[in-house]
């Protein structure tokens, strides 16, 4: 129902109608406090009902007032009164360009100059990460003066970023109203051919639009059409109108914004101009128009850093770098708009999950990367990249405080290494290493086992020393990060090795009468400082995809505010570590280099069936971000987890969730009936395989352990338990199982050395297992009587992990470190020795996760197949794997996102 006349929304006063639609009602209305005539948008009830899409809604507008642009109708606020939630905006005078066009076609040179308003507007839009997906004649208002203002900026709908189109980081806040796939939004005979599907919609959608509206500026005649919404959606979708009725020298430039695939599309609206002088009269015509309104920027001077080549790339930095270093020199500079590109790292770069994988130089000036398992280096002014030499296994790398060295973790070691080239010095044994750290102390810290506190290790190389100390609730704490001085270290304490949310962002500090611990954000991980204002600067961390900020004071170790969402769409791992990289030196330019994922980068995952020519069947069931697994005896269940423990079953396709408060490592008892799982903090629990009864305690234990095999018989199980000081040893405990569950008696130790020893397996006849030991010092498997009669056996000769029995009484499977390798072994026992013959590669295939920690595979008893967790690959995901986006002037971003205080 209409606002009576003269009903007063807070200070505004409605005067009267001016249009409605499916966003609200518009209204002319009087700002009775600043004494200024406004247009009031009432909001649909849809949106006022509901508190998310309002809150949305609210910061919606926040970001598009920030806009403060010439050519687009200026937001100045919401406001709610009466009972209506209303939009307060900058009311235009003068007509629409669609009252203009049906006046008449319009001339070519002022087509032009109108347009290159418009192409200023939605470039200024687009560089916010902005996407109009609305623009229409209707929505472009043309001033008695002459001036484009382009209206309803993002209150139609807001676009979401594409997933090969960079886009701002003012793409977090941008999320009010997204479009759910199927759902068309939009004006029919201006959409975009995506839009017309109901896909998701981004800039290129707007630069289809742009095109359809300067088509119809020329001729006044609309270029799709039809007597019903779906004929002229059809229309949209497979016609391809004639243009040979628009000038010559604008055809090249409508052909490239009309394509209907929008990777063929112009990709930044900011090269239109490029499309239109050819040295035709034409061109003449726009020179003239573009020299635009006075103050107004020329269209084709917006940055072009769309999808660019790495040689591009490398040019536009060190033209940017250049830029800074004499901007800085000569005037104090203001904040400056950010400029994206991306670059390709080629088709062995990986997402990690211990620590970034892509990460630059204090300076700015390099870039290191994991690539095929190995480290890579290239300086941002040179066209190629460069291996690492002695960094074979190597993850989750970090700079030294010069930029001369790298530190980085494999599977037993951390490290260093000088960029520029020379031998790996091991610095200690870690191993499972969680994230480094080098300060300008001359001391690095980091987490070397998954579950411990921060250790503390001189640069050269010695015994690590504790650092922290858990506290209660802890199980680990990782990602460190020394402040400036090396007086206090940031890190993440986790309650769970997998609950992001409820880590906390925790610094320590580490000089004084005693370390002082102090909490300054309860969920999210990987938090960085970044000196953004010097001596000050700002703290960030992720959460869920989201990368958060807050002004941070490092000598008071004092937040300064409310963490404020800076950018969406950042890859993350389950495990706590984020794909983001800061160039934060006292020389650094204050770029981000980050990964860009819509969730955890184990999201993409199924169940697979493998045979050895990697023929795959794929099961129905949803592992989400599962990482164990294991197969049923009789091969018609399979259990996987992550946080908890599910079993799915094959024949009925139905899952039945086994565990509520945390449950890990799922391991089946010979006959089916149940299954035994890790707590972490508690031990080894067992349940019911059908899911009825409650969890009861088999093994007590506060350390890291997991089970690994039962005997035939069901009456030994074997686990592994991690020994503070000493690293993993092998234990067995004798079980009693009956139609009530399982008994335990008193653990005993399998294998106790100054090694790890983990994985065990026990063989079909239980007369033999097969386990992991890291005693050559890479993990290889090995073969021992049991019990055990001290001779041993070594299986694998390239190294090998989680070894796995086939029923057949015959062979023996292992995978290597990657994943990417599963290897058989034929075998024979002859009285108490055992005869291996040399490992053949069964498959080679990645299988999802290359970490140590996770068991995402299990073998048949018939040794005919694996079944495995594997990625789901697309071309989107595979692009995130091997791009990386880089954000210049991020810091500044910071400074307008979220100012100090």
């Amino acid at each position: 129902m209409p606002l009576p006349l003269g009903t007063k929304l807070g200070p505004y006063q409605i005067l009267s109608e001016l249009g409605a639609g499916g966003m609200g009602e518009v209204y002319r209305g009087r700002d009775t406090k600043l004494d200024r005539e406004v247009a009031v948008k009432v909001l649909p009830a849809s949106v006022a009902r509901d508190p998310e899409r309002l809150a949305r809604f609210e910061r919606e507008a926040k970001v598009l007032a920030s806009l403060n642009h010439p050519n687009i109708a200026q937001i100045y606020g919401v406001q709610e009164a009466e009972g209506y939630q209303a939009l307060v905006m900058e009311l235009v005078p003068g007509q629409t360009l669609g009252a203009r066009i049906k006046a008449g076609a319009i001339p070519l040179d002022e087509t032009l100059r109108l347009a290159a308003q418009m192409v200023d507007a939605l470039s200024a839009a687009h560089d916010k990460g902005i996407t109009h997906r609305d623009f229409k004649p209707a929505n472009v208002m043309i001033t008695p003066d002459g001036v484009v203002k382009v209206l309803d900026f993002g209150l139609a709908a807001v676009s979401q970023p594409s997933s090969d189109v960079p886009t701002g980081s003012n793409v977090a806040t941008l999320t009010m109203s997204p479009t759910s796939a199927g759902m068309i939004m939009g004006t029919a005979p201006y959409m975009s051919p995506e839009q017309a599907r109901g896909n998701q919609a981004d800039r290129r959608s707007d630069i289809f639009s742009f095109g359809v509206v300067l088509y119809e500026m020329l001729t006044a005649k609309q270029l799709f059409h039809g007597e019903t919404v779906s004929d002229i959606l059809a229309s949209v979708l497979k016609d391809n109108p004639s243009l040979d009725v628009v000038p010559e020298q604008v055809r090249p430039l409508l052909q490239r914004c009309l394509q209907k695939d929008p990777k063929k599309r112009l990709q930044s609206i900011g090269d239109w101009d490029l499309l239109l002088d050819r040295g035709t009269p034409g061109g003449a015509a726009f020179q003239a128009a573009a020299g635009l309104l006075p103050g107004q920027t020329p269209a084709h001077l917006h940055s072009r850093f769309g999808a660019v080549s790495i040689a591009a790339a490398v040019f536009a930095i060190a033209a940017i770098a250049l830029g800074i270093g004499y901007y800085r020199a000569t005037q104090p500079a203001p904040l400056k708009p950010l400029t994206m590109f991306e670059v390709d790292l080629g088709t062995g770069s990986q997402q990690s999950l211990w620590g970034a994988s892509a990460i630059l130089s204090p300076d700015g000036r390099r870039l290191v990367y994991v690539s095929n398992r190995k480290l890579y280096t290239r300086e941002l002014d040179e066209l190629t990249a460069r291996e690492i030499p002695g960094t074979d296994g190597g993850f989750a790398p970090f700079f030294s405080p010069d930029g001369k060295w790298v530190g980085f973790f494999t599977a037993t070691k951390l490290k260093k290494i000088e960029v520029d080239g020379g031998a790996a010095i091991d610095l200690c044994d870690a191993r499972s290493g969680r994230g480094g750290a080098w300060g300008d102390n001359g001391l690095i810290a980091a987490t070397l086992e998954a579950s411990g506190p921060l250790m503390q290790i001189p640069e050269n190389g010695g015994a690590p020393v504790a650092l922290t100390r858990l506290e209660e609730g802890e199980t680990t704490q990782r990602y460190p990060q020394m402040l400036p001085g090396g007086k206090a270290v940031l890190y993440t304490g986790f309650v769970s090795n997998t609950d992001l949310d409820g880590a906390d962002i925790a610094v320590t500090t580490l000089s004084g009468p005693g370390h002082r611990r102090k909490v300054l954000h309860r969920g999210g991980s990987y938090a960085r400082y970044v000196p953004t204002y010097g001596s000050t600067g700002h703290l960030t961390f992720l959460s869920k995809g989201a990368l958060y900020a807050v002004p941070f004071d490092p000598q008071t170790l004092e937040t300064l505010g409310t963490p404020v969402r800076v950018l969406d769409g950042v890859a993350y791992s389950q495990g706590g570590t984020a794909e983001v990289s800061f160039a934060d030196g006292p020389t650094g330019p204050g770029t981000l280099v980050y990964r860009r994922g819509g969730g955890s980068v184990e999201h993409q995952r199924t169940i697979q069936w493998l045979d050895s020519s990697g023929k795959a069947e794929t099961l129905p069931a949803k592992p989400d971000v599962s990482m164990y697994l294991k197969l049923s005896p009789g091969s018609d269940r399979v259990a996987y987890s992550i946080t908890d423990t599910w079993a799915y079953d094959m024949r009925r396709d139905t899952t039945t969730r086994l565990s509520f408060d945390g449950g890990q490592y799922p391991l089946w008892t010979p006959d089916g009936q149940f299954v035994v799982y890790r707590r972490v903090g508690e031990g080894l629990l067992w349940t019911r395989a059908d899911g009825g009864g409650k969890p009861q305690l088999l093994v007590q234990s506060n350390s890291q352990i997991g089970p690994t095999s039962f005997t035939p018989d069901g009456k030994t199980l074997a686990y592994y338990e991690l020994i503070s000081g000493v690293g993993y040893d092998l234990w067995t405990v004798p079980v009693e199982i009956g139609a009530a569950g399982l008994k335990a008696g008193k653990p005993a130790p399998l294998l106790r050395t100054k090694f790890n020893e983990r994985w065990a397996a026990f063989s079909p006849d239980g007369h033999w297992v097969a386990y992991a030991s890291d005693e050559s010092g890479s993990y290889q498997i090995y073969v021992r009587s049991f019990p055990d009669n001290g001779s041993k056996w070594q299986v694998s000769n390239d190294g090998g992990v989680y070894p796995r029995f086939s029923g057949t009484g015959h062979e023996l499977f292992y995978r290597n470190e990657d994943s990417s390798r599963i290897f058989v072994v034929n075998y024979a026992a002859k009285g108490d020795s055992f005869v291996a013959d040399k490992p053949k590669m069964w498959l080679e295939k990645q299988l999802l996760d290359s970490q140590l920690s996770y068991s995402n595979y299990d073998v048949a008893p018939d040794g005919k197949r694996i079944i495995a967790l594997m990625p789901v690959e697309t071309p989107e995901s595979q692009k995130d794997q091997n791009h990386v986006i880089f954000v210049e002037n991020f810091f500044d971003e910071l400074k307008r996102k979220a100012p100090a205080k």
